[in-house]
């Protein structure tokens, strides 16, 4: 992807939370659902080698059941502890904190042979956009971080307390330097991770109809009434989209900007069904 995607700030954010990893227990790592792969942040694994990690495969609700089951086992056959989470509706409070338990518990055993409580401190890190601050709300059952659908939302890191003695520190949302592969670039924009405004979205929406074709067939022509997704020239899917949801310009030409941004919307919202855009067996 030839884009200036990796911001100043990212640097910044790095330096940080190196820093940062020396005063936490564990680091909790959300990863989104419908990318299991792709979200992994290879920079963060790197600087995490030797720190606990739990793994969270938020935004459950809107990927593939089935393929959230195999990605939990995949990761948990790599010694990961992994949770799957739904952040709008909540409710996975005592799931999470029996996870953070399991995952020092030579910690919590080690304070209390010294006759000692120990708070267990959390880094809840992730890339841009995969909801940690909606984790975090959920949670804590009340907003108290800032969420929102785009990237770059949270600025500096936030300290939050959980009941049973556990502390939670929210994070930047974290890039890595270099994406390797095209594929994995345009996935991580589908879902929302790099932001809009640097993109060429008619593109985008094209490469996300062709990539839904294959893993989906079915999703497009239910939500926008076509005929088929056409996989050599997916612009003129698009076209067909725009003039089913009569986004047209004057002149009668089809608006493929409008149709493009809502695409990308309604899927990021999940009203296109339950989609996963990778599988464990294809890693």
């Amino acid at each position: 992807m030839s884009i200036n995607w990796y911001p100043g700030h990212m640097a910044k954010t790095r330096r940080l939370m190196t820093d940062d990893l020396k005063n936490v227990d564990l680091v909790c790592e959300l990863l989104d659902a419908r990318i299991p792969k792709s979200s992994r942040n290879p920079e963060l694994e790197r600087m995490c080698a030797h720190k606990r990690m739990l793994l969270v495969l938020n935004r459950a609700d809107q990927a593939d059941p089935a393929l959230t089951a195999r990605w939990v086992t995949y990761y948990r056959e790599r010694d990961f502890f992994v949770l799957q989470t739904d952040s709008q509706k909540g409710g996975f409070l005592p799931i999470f904190t029996d996870a953070a338990r399991n995952c020092c518990d030579d910690l919590l055993r080690r304070a209390a042979d010294k006759g000692q409580r120990k708070n267990i401190r959390i880094m809840v890190a992730g890339i841009p956009n995969v909801g940690k601050s909606s984790f975090i709300n959920r949670l804590l059952g009340r907003k108290s971080a800032v969420a929102a659908d785009r990237p770059g939302v949270t600025r500096g890191k936030q300290w939050y307390s959980l009941p049973g003695g556990f502390e939670l520190m929210d994070t930047p949302g974290l890039l890595w330097p270099k994406i390797e592969s095209d594929e994995q670039g345009f996935k991580l924009a589908f879902t929302g991770t790099i932001r809009d405004e640097i993109l060429d979205l008619e593109d985008l929406a094209c490469r996300l109809l062709t990539t839904l074709q294959t893993v989906a067939p079915e999703a497009v022509v239910k939500r926008y009434g076509v005929t088929e997704v056409n996989m050599d020239e997916p612009f003129t899917t698009l076209q067909e989209m725009a003039r089913k949801r009569s986004y047209l310009l004057s002149g009668g030409e089809c608006d493929t900007g409008r149709i493009a941004r809502v695409l990308l919307d309604e899927f990021r919202a999940g009203k296109l069904g339950n989609i996963t855009l990778e599988t464990p067996s294809g890693i």
